[in-house]
């Protein structure tokens, strides 16, 4: 008897597969004339978008650009222009992942775009506050949203440095930071 459960146990244990771990989601150290951040990013739930961002990245793309854009108890913008207000040229534009199931909350990161839903390139913001109305809502261009995938883990206390940096109006450009916030370095974890 002891045989056959003993049998029974070790074929129980041979069929089973052995549980794996998840793979620890990318992370990214956002280093600012502010302070560092550091950021996770999703790649289970915005994979286009993670692989568009850490391109950039690796290509040392951030390095020396500005936040070009603060709206306290909204958004800081980032990843289009060099100090100047002097535009960059990225790649070719993504596919929205707004549909995701990522809210805009507090901290998280989006890819900006223009009134076109699949236009995202290289500028992203960070949420200052959870911002529901950004949300993916619908398919049309006003309703379909930004795509979140990634949040600050770390540094919430250099996003709300910046968000209270004073700003003014550079050509046409509003909400520009009288003093350059540059972002001085972005490197994987």
């Amino acid at each position: 008897m002891k045989t056959i459960i003993t049998a029974v146990i070790v074929s129980f244990f041979a069929l089973a597969t052995p549980i794996q771990a998840k793979a620890a989601n990318p992370m990214i150290t956002m280093e600012t004339s502010l302070g560092t951040m550091t950021i996770e990013l999703y790649p289970d739930k915005a994979p286009l978008t993670v692989k568009n961002f850490l391109a950039y990245v690796d290509a040392g793309f951030f390095d020396g650009l500005i936040f070009h854009r603060v709206i306290p108890n909204f958004v800081i913008q980032g990843g289009g222009f060099k100090p100047g207000m002097v535009k960059v040229s990225t790649r070719a534009p993504i596919k929205n992942e707004a549909a995701n199931g990522l809210d805009n909350l507090r901290g998280t990161l989006s890819m900006a775009r223009t009134g076109m839903i699949d236009s995202a390139t290289s500028q992203f913001f960070i949420n200052l506050r959870d911002n529901a109305s950004l949300d993916h809502h619908g398919n049309g261009a006003r309703s379909f949203g930004y795509a979140v995938f990634a949040k600050v883990i770390k540094g919430m206390d250099v996003l709300d440095r910046i968000a209270h940096v004073p700003t003014t109006s550079k050509g046409f450009y509003r909400d520009v930071p009288r003093k350059d916030v540059v972002i001085i370095k972005v490197v994987r974890k």
